[in-house]
């Protein structure tokens, strides 16, 4: 196996990656499939990092000696798993999260369940994790529940991933059975991008490699797995996009003070630099960058801050400021209509003509399901066809907004390219998701453009529910046309005239239907708009 520390010394970036993170907070998710000892290893974590307070520690003696671990060995997962059902079954159901801090930095780290039916929860944990700790017993190696959670933490931008094979000493330490393992996942999730990938064996319950080098892995001289977590550097790139900033809330204290107060998504700012409004595309230049500690001379990411302008401009929550040099093009762009990569989160399945609220970080609108591209295998995370994405599906949807929102995709900043589908009836989360890019503009793919053209002209022809009304619609304009053709044929004894009618009706007929649908739209909203203006006593 190659050593991480190794590893770091001759990559620049990796060393990078592992320089002084004192005092930096760390958000990460363990995930795995059932029993693999995930609550296990949070347990233990905070055993070795002395988060666990002495009385803490007798509550555990007791309770694992009440599930039948009269030996004395403490069962960690009892210190995570806290709902009555986890611990009579032995599995996580929900997301448990906590805190701990070691000398060298602070962690918040989400207990997530393993088992398929609760992969939404999962997910839950996983949208705002840096890092990804994957678990994988030794003794089955990878499973398919181990591929759909990292392919799940890599749709919310997780870049750095753990591989802690757990429980090597039911397989006696046996290093070609880790790097079995280790060659086996590096294969599977090749294709997902991560940035790093750091192969740790460990033993959860025994505490081999977790804070200290373990003496039956001989052959294993990289990082403890507490010791990386405590090294590891996450940051992302937040300098590249642009200043953006997110309008949380429009700050009036009294009629004198106009502010836009956020926490700055990417990019730094200072007073006098020019900002635009989006999605109104107003420009202003700051005025001043306000907190509670008084006025700063200049701001970067993660700050919250209180930004006011040199004029009034209309600025809403839920609309964009993003720096006006051209350099910052890359910020946000003003769309209506979006590719989306969707993982579904609810029993409601999504598929096209389905409508939905569409909430980015802020800002919210109306959104239609136009069509589905296709759906993502979990098993090999090849793309197959679907028409529609059931619970804990994954696969990519084109959604088109009732107005325009300012949206990046997710792979230039997380804050304006993570979205939620919400549903109208019920106000649930129906699916999460990121902005990608568009197929047919990313790729160039002909294809892609023409399928898009088609099905454009389509819906404006047919309506939103277009692939259902093609089939029968079809029949009935062939058979339209070919009794047409035949009647023409028998009249004039001419077959030429016949297959010209024949033609001429199939041309035509949906040109007919068209204008007819849309003289009847203008008489319906006239009669609509006439009985609006007579119930409210004429606008008075």
């Amino acid at each position: 196996m190659s050593a991480a520390l190794a590893q770091v010394e001759t990559h620049p970036t990796a060393a990078n990656d592992v320089a002084d993170a004192r005092h930096a907070l760390l958000h990460f998710i363990t995930c795995g499939s059932v029993d693999d000892g995930k609550s296990t290893l949070i347990g233990r974590l905070l055993f070795e990092a002395n988060a666990v307070p002495d009385d803490v520690l007798d509550t555990l003696r007791t309770d694992s000696a009440a599930i039948g671990n009269a030996s004395g060995v403490l069962d960690y997962s009892l210190l995570v798993d806290g709902l009555q059902a986890e611990r009579e079954q032995g599995i996580t159901i929900d997301v448990a999260y906590r805190y701990f801090a070691t000398p060298r930095r602070s962690f918040i780290v989400a207990d997530t369940p393993g088992h398929e039916q609760y992969t939404r929860n999962m997910a839950t944990g996983a949208s705002g994790a840096d890092l990804a700790i994957i678990l994988i017993d030794a003794r089955k190696g990878v499973l398919p529940q181990t591929r759909r959670h990292s392919l799940i933490v890599s749709l919310v931008g997780v870049r750095h991933v753990v591989v802690a094979i757990n429980k090597i000493d039911l397989v006696g330490c046996n290093e070609a059975v880790v790097r079995a393992i280790e060659a086996d996942y590096r294969g599977a999730v090749a294709a997902l991008g991560f940035e790093m990938i750091t192969v740790i064996p460990v033993s959860a319950r025994n505490g081999d490699n977790i804070a200290r080098h373990s003496e039956l892995t001989p052959w294993y001289d990289g990082p403890t797995l507490l010791g990386w977590l405590e090294r590891v550097r996450t940051d992302r790139n937040v300098v590249a996009a642009g200043f953006a900033m997110p309008v949380q809330w429009v700050n009036r204290p009294d009629p004198d003070f106009r502010g836009f107060a956020g926490a700055i998504a990417s990019g730094f700012i200072a007073p006098g630099d020019e900002v635009v409004a989006l999605p109104s595309g107003v420009k202003a230049k700051v005025a001043r960058i306000v907190t509670f500690e008084g006025d700063l001379a200049a701001a970067g990411a993660g700050q919250a801050v209180t930004l006011t302008l040199d004029r009034d401009i209309d600025v809403s929550r839920g609309d964009v400021l993003i720096s006006a040099a051209a350099s910052a093009a890359r910020a946000a762009t003003v769309r209506t209509e979006i590719v989306v990569q969707l993982f579904v989160t609810a029993d409601r399945s999504i598929g096209a003509g389905d409508s939905f609220i569409v909430q980015v970080g802020a800002a919210t609108a109306s959104a239609q399901v136009v069509e589905v591209l296709h759906a993502t295998d979990v098993e090999s995370f090849a793309r197959r066809t679907a028409v529609r994405l059931a619970l804990n599906d994954l696969g990519h949807v084109r959604l088109r907004l009732d107005r325009s929102l300012a949206i990046t995709p997710y792979s230039v900043l997380r804050e304006l390219g993570a979205l939620i589908l919400i549903d109208r009836l019920t106000n649930g989360t129906a699916a999460m998701g990121i902005v990608a890019a568009d197929p047919a503009e990313a790729d160039g793919n002909r294809v892609v453009a023409f399928r898009r053209a088609a099905g454009r002209t389509l819906e404006y022809t047919m309506g939103p529910q277009w692939r259902q009304e093609i089939a029968p619609a079809a029949t009935w304009r062939l058979g339209s046309a070919v009794l047409l053709g035949t009647i023409v044929t028998i009249v004039t004894g001419n077959p030429a005239w016949g297959l010209a009618a024949a033609l001429l009706d199939a041309a035509l007929r949906p040109l007919l239907r068209l204008t007819h649908r849309r003289i009847w739209a203008v008489l319906r909203q006239r009669a609509h708009r006439q009985r609006d203006i007579l119930s409210d006593g004429g606008g008075i």
